[in-house]
């Protein structure tokens, strides 16, 4: 018994390093399509457009091994809504680097057109978006709860540059027609942004649900029993 237990955690772990090194390809996505639209580098564009297959790799691997786990364990109580979640988390990576293409793709269609203006909300947001997503899943890892409630907190931010983001390109869209089309393609990178941010955040609340079992989806975060 004590041999399959042991068995079982060293299956978990090897779970939960796999998520990370997911996460960690996601997050390298961002960055660096992200970094490519701000330092208008067409190739890097280019390298996030074609580099999307270690991801999905990654995402089949780690549902399998999900699906093992519950298969052959047949797990309980904590152990079973940590495997459930990471089903959850692994498809909230895979629509990150999916979310990083979109980024790509709009960003070549921006360098097409002479800069709009200095891009400064935009990289902060996805540092912020980033930060958010690396949070959550060293707080799925360490088990820490107070680090997933603070991803959460960051959420209003994101979508406070997204709004501002968006009300500056608007003044200049209505002040210079030709600058339409690019100005389009940065608010919908800024949505994409946000949308990360949003999976960082279910990231967050998935870990809060395995650790106390309250399900903190669309009420906010109360604080947690003592």
């Amino acid at each position: 018994m004590e041999r399959v237990f042991r068995h079982f955690q060293e299956d978990l772990d090897t779970l939960k390093a796999r998520l990370l090194a997911m996460g960690g390809l996601a997050e390298e996505r961002v960055r660096e399509s992200v970094r490519a639209l701000t330092d208008r580098d067409q190739s890097a564009l280019d390298g996030v457009l074609g580099g999307d297959e270690p991801i999905n790799d990654l995402h089949i691997e780690i549902d399998d091994r999900c699906f093992k786990l519950l298969a052959l364990h047949q797990p309980m109580a904590a152990d079973l809504r940590v495997i459930v979640a990471a089903v959850k988390i692994n498809t909230d990576l895979e629509r990150v680097g999916d979310l990083a293409v979109n980024i790509a793709e709009a960003g070549k269609r921006y360098l097409q057109h002479p800069p709009v203006k200095p891009l400064i909300d935009i990289p902060r947001m996805g540092e912020i978006a980033q930060a958010m997503l690396r949070d959550s899943l060293d707080a799925f890892v360490r088990r820490d709860i107070a680090l997933a409630e603070a991803v959460l907190a960051q959420d209003d931010l994101v979508d406070a540059l997204k709004t501002q983001i968006f009300r500056e390109l608007l003044t200049y869209m209505l002040q210079d027609p030709a600058t339409v089309e690019p100005s389009l393609d940065l608010i919908l990178i800024s949505r994409h942004l946000e949308r990360i941010g949003d999976h960082a955040t279910n990231v967050a609340e998935d870990v809060i649900f395995i650790l106390s079992a309250r399900d903190v989806r669309h009420q906010g975060v109360e604080p947690a029993p003592e």
